[in-house]
């Protein structure tokens, strides 16, 4: 079964940069697999979790009013792998990032399946002086 490993999270000083990675791997079938939809989301305690960037297989990007002009969404479709740079941080991106793929397609034996909504564990990013 596909899993979303990140990577990338850490303590950084306010306007200091961290570049998040996030990798799916794992699929048992020969042909491979593709993700569809990728995604950042971040929650902080009490709060509920908010879409902060993402990004379509062709690669059109959307992105949080709070974050536009600071964070860049990108992809590596041969990799299975979403990026997110983050730039300018702010004591108010503290939280815990999870990365979302909304759809993977499976390829097996010149057959296609499907399977929906993954998460990564989360990655805790800490923007403090």
């Amino acid at each position: 079964q596909v899993q979303l490993v990140e990577s990338g999270g850490g303590l950084v000083q306010p306007g200091g940069s961290l570049r998040l990675s996030c990798a799916a791997s794992g699929s048992i079938f020969s042909g491979g697999f593709s993700a569809n939809n990728m995604a950042w989301y971040r929650q902080v305690p009490g709060k509920q979790r908010e879409l902060v960037s993402s990004i379509t297989s062709d690669g059109s990007t959307n992105y949080a009013d709070s974050v536009k002009g600071r964070f860049t969404i990108s992809r590596d479709n041969a990799k299975n792998t979403v990026y997110l740079q983050m730039n300018s941080l702010k004591p108010e991106d503290t939280a815990v990032y999870y990365c979302n793929v909304d759809r993977i397609t499976f390829y097996h034996g010149g057959f296609r399946s499907f399977n929906y909504d993954y998460w990564g564990q989360g990655t805790q990013v800490t923007v403090s002086s």
